[in-house]
């Protein structure tokens, strides 16, 4: 039976069709995600059912609903426990009362970046291997594992999706979580401005003229030879190779999926994360594989049915 599916992301929410692991049919509403989610409901019911009309999918055919969002979830109540500034208010919503209010229909929900990495795990880069570690690089830096056939999630539901706030910078920069010096605060597109003008450089800099201040614009810019670009790029490749060491020692993994729209410059980063990788893990059994995501965009989406099937087995 397909499965209807959201991604609730800070700039978009996709949405789509999913049946036997097949993404039948997706497309996307702005997120407005500086407002409450509460109002982007309707929208997206609207869609739903808009998508479901267009490809002859009767609405009474659907088992259900999954959505992933950009916080700790309790996947028992299927409440939200945090907010972390985007959609201020999911933490009073009752989604799954909504789901059933407007839909007639179970609704499973998972954290973002868990759902990104159920969907590699089950159907991606990561098809076949049980234990795997999948980081998302973007406008945060999202985290999942996968152990010996086991989704991580923890008594509390953040166990592994806090992992771009592991401490990459003792005195660092100052983080929402409440910690100092993490991954995210470090180097994801959220901060990337900021890191790029504190640098002494960038006044007289390339980055200084571009129209958009954006990770595809730091790669460009230090490809030519820009200071003050190389110097953000090698900043951000040392973050995140870093926060890749220390997730294979904290979670063992055979393999390690990289992701996110800043994987648009794959070519520079996967090697950069490999080498320091091979030269700084401890793993005397052997070498982590690190491959980029398979999936892209739609890992979250193609989770939503095996999610479905996790929470509401029938």
């Amino acid at each position: 039976m397909p499965v209807l599916v959201c991604d609730a992301g800070a700039t978009r929410i996709k949405f789509g069709i999913v049946d036997n692991g097949q993404v039948l049919a997706h497309d996307s509403i702005p997120s407005r995600s500086e407002g409450p989610l509460a109002m982007r409901l309707p929208d997206l019911a609207a869609a739903l059912r808009g998508i479901c009309r267009m490809n002859d999918v009767p609405l009474e055919s659907v088992r259900g609903i999954s959505m992933s969002v950009p916080s700790i979830v309790d996947v028992r109540t299927g409440r939200i426990l945090a907010e972390y500034g985007r959609f201020r208010d999911m933490p009073t919503l009752d989604l799954r009362a909504w789901a059933r209010e407007e839909f007639g229909k179970p609704l499973a929900i998972e954290n973002d970046a868990r759902m990104a990495c159920i969907g590699e795990w089950r159907a991606g880069a990561g098809r076949g291997c049980d234990n795997m570690v999948m980081i998302t690089l973007g406008t945060g830096l999202g985290v999942s594992a996968v152990m010996e056939g086991r989704l991580v999630r923890g008594v509390h539901g953040q166990a592994g999706i806090l992992g771009g706030h592991i401490t990459v910078k003792y005195g660092g920069t100052p983080c929402p979580c409440g910690s100092i010096g993490c991954a995210e605060s470090e180097a994801s597109s959220k901060v990337l401005a900021a890191v790029a003008r504190a640098h002494p450089a960038f006044p007289g800099s390339a980055l200084a003229r571009e129209e958009l201040l954006d990770f595809a614009a730091v790669f460009r810019t230090a490809a030519a030879g820009d200071a003050c670009g190389l110097a953000v790029r090698e900043h951000s490749l040392q973050v995140w190779s870093s926060l890749a060491v220390s997730l294979i020692h904290v979670y063992d993994p055979e393999l390690f999926v990289i992701g996110g729209g800043i994987m648009a410059s794959a070519d520079v980063i996967l090697p950069a994360v490999r080498s320091y990788v091979e030269r700084h893990a401890n793993t005397p059994w052997g070498k982590v594989t690190i491959v980029p995501t398979a999936l892209g965009d739609t890992a979250a989406l193609v989770a939503g049915e095996w999610l479905l099937q996790d929470q509401f087995p029938q």
